[in-house]
């Protein structure tokens, strides 16, 4: 299960703001289209809510292995996402999901998913922390143990993952989101307009989002040139461009914040 390793060890824990299914996994998709690696327009959400419509991904036993599949080589993506009051997903068993482990699966990357997934529900099957893992209370209790099942998978724990497992203390937030806390993180769309010799224009329901977007200097060429940019605390990834008459434009974004700085002013 080295993709759930690399989630806690890059700090892809995350609490889920809500109880409701349908919008937690539309919040751990934009985790994932955030991330700078994948290409711009990249449309984790989409996939994921239409194959949730056809598709049981729960594995029972309080967890969710949601999934997109990307028809570009990448490197397989996890993140986790804990519910401390459980959703009612409809899975097989009847146990509220309190946890949903989400999975971006590049067309190179099929094989390992599901190994990985297989052994992920053989170690749920024998695992003796799993009551304690739907019991627990606060999200370090979630990490150690997820720690301690990925440690009863024989096929997956070897002296190099021991050592990775170690050093997971040193490394508690997201290399590629350099937002603070992911546990207190809010993911906020956002609409940017621009035209020739006019001034961008953002459209978003966050106040303190827009001061800080709208104060910004090479806003919609850092977009254009990198498909991400940094504005004060918040990071703004592209997911897509459209362009109209008149070389007018709109670029759709997500902006990642931790809630201590990106919570002030909000609506």
């Amino acid at each position: 299960m080295d993709s759930l390793l690399d989630a806690l060890q890059e700090g892809r824990l995350i609490e889920l703001p809500d109880n409701d299914k349908m919008d937690a996994l539309q919040f751990l998709a934009h985790i994932i289209e955030a991330i700078p690696s994948l290409p711009a327009g990249t449309d984790v959400a989409g996939l994921i809510l239409a194959k949730e419509q056809t598709s049981q991904t729960a594995l029972g036993m309080g967890w969710a292995c949601p999934d997109a599949r990307m028809p570009f080589d990448e490197d397989l993506i996890c993140v986790v996402g804990w519910s401390p009051q459980g959703i009612n997903y409809g899975a097989p068993d009847g146990i509220p999901v309190s946890i949903i482990a989400m999975y971006l699966v590049p067309e190179n990357q099929r094989n390992h998913y599901l190994r990985e997934v297989s052994l992920l529900a053989k170690a749920l099957a024998v695992y003796p922390g799993a009551e304690g893992l739907r019991k627990a209370k606060e999200l370090n209790e979630i990490r150690d143990h997820l720690l301690d099942l990925i440690t009863s998978t024989k096929e997956t724990v070897g002296p190099d993952s021991r050592a990775r497992m170690i050093r997971l203390q040193a490394r508690p937030t997201l290399e590629a989101l350099p937002v603070g806390d992911l546990s207190n993180l809010i993911v906020e769309p956002v609409t940017l307009v621009g035209a020739p010799g006019v001034k961008h224009l953002v459209l978003t329901q966050n106040a303190g989002l827009a001061q800080s977007l709208e104060a910004a200097t090479g806003l919609l060429e850092k977009i254009e040139a990198e498909g991400v940019c940094q504005a004060g605390a918040w990071r703004v990834a592209k997911r897509g461009k459209v362009s109209y008459q008149n070389g007018r434009f709109t670029y759709d974004c997500l902006a990642i914040a931790s809630s201590d700085v990106g919570g002030k002013g909000n609506r």
